[in-house]
């Protein structure tokens, strides 16, 4: 089998190849890896038959909608899933075959409700099931600590003591961890009795993961997280430097405004000299006053460079084909010692 495990921070996603077929799946894809598993997948002659998601993830974005584009390989999860992007639904117990792999589904709810693990010869992958030395939370949107105990206890303790464990999170940098290892020394699953268990997990009082929010909008509903937005914007968007709009402010060419998006308070508080002011949330409503020869040269202005992108992006599809926007933002033109208008 060829094997690659890939960290993305403390997550963990895992691309699987049979060398005889050249068919691979990978499991629990994170978004800012997308090149690397295309890359990989050329590397290993591979065609990638499968992009799985083990489930809804709340702490980090899938890949597998992206991939799916990229690599024309259909998304699995579990028919619990939410995600209106799923092509395959799989039920508890169902097989994926890709070459001479084969991936036998466990549902195993309890971190989510649509939670499975697959089971591959020797390997079990536990997406946030079960981790290393820990589990999976319960206390996000669909988890259950009592769904939680029985997926562990009834389910997945019960395979081969010697099965190789590779969770979706690795925050240690161990890899991987098996089967036995984890019931003779996961302090969490030293709480056998139900009600224990139960009770531990309800006290964790662990923090809320850090994109929390768009990461279940995005990964539930297919939408775009704004790194995407700005992404897309930034790759229809020319970018002035710093050093050229000192000079652009100094010869004053009359084909050539300085717009910038930022709120009142913070426009009033300094801009660019001569800078025209409007707020990037009237835009669209004030851009036909504000700008009668579509010809003009504008140049976006905003604090950190990212809404004045978004600002620029908008203005070319609305027709002023010549809107760009300032590399770096205010932060960069004030550092820089750049002059500043209050």
């Amino acid at each position: 089998m060829l094997f690659e495990q890939i960290a993305t921070g403390g997550c963990q996603s895992y691309m699987l190849g049979c060398p005889d077929t050249c068919a691979a799946v990978i499991i629990d894809p994170a978004l800012a890896q997308v090149d690397r598993y295309v890359g990989l997948a050329q590397k290993w002659g591979v065609r990638v038959r499968y992009l799985i998601d083990t489930h809804t993830h709340a702490d980090h974005f899938s890949a597998a909608r992206q991939l799916r584009e990229v690599l024309h390989a259909p998304v699995v999860m579990h028919r619990l899933s939410p995600a209106p992007h799923v092509d395959i639904r799989l039920d508890d117990g169902e097989m994926l075959v890709a070459g001479g792999l084969r991936l036998q589904a466990m549902h195993t709810p309890g971190h989510t409700a649509d939670s499975m693990c697959l089971l591959c010869g020797d390997k079990v992958f536990t997406g946030d099931t079960l981790l290393i030395g820990a589990t999976g939370r319960t206390d996000l949107p669909s988890g259950d600590a009592q769904a939680l105990y029985d997926s562990l206890f009834g389910r997945l303790l019960t395979l081969d003591p010697a099965t190789q464990v590779y969770p979706a999170h690795d925050y240690k940098g161990l890899g991987s961890t098996t089967i036995g290892r984890e019931i003779a020394e996961n302090p969490r699953l030293q709480k056998r009795e139900r009600g224990a268990f139960v009770a531990m997990m309800r006290e964790l009082n662990l923090a809320a993961p850090d994109h929390m929010t768009e990461a279940l909008r995005t990964n539930m509903t297919g939408g775009k997280t704004v790194d995407q937005l700005l992404g897309e914007a930034a790759a229809r968007v020319p970018f002035m430097s710093l050093a050229e709009l000192a000079r652009c402010v100094e010869a004053r060419p009359n084909d050539f405004i300085v717009l910038d998006v930022r709120e009142a308070a913070a426009f009033g508080a300094g801009h660019v000299p001569r800078a025209m002011h409007l707020p990037r949330g009237q835009l669209e409503l004030r851009v036909n006053e504000a700008f009668p020869d579509p010809t003009v040269r504008i140049l976006a202005v905003c604090e950190f460079g990212k809404i004045s992108t978004l600002a620029a992006a908008t203005l070319r599809e609305m027709g002023f084909t010549r809107a760009i926007a300032l590399d770096g933002g205010m932060k960069a033109w004030r550092d820089g010692g750049y002059p500043v208008e209050g």
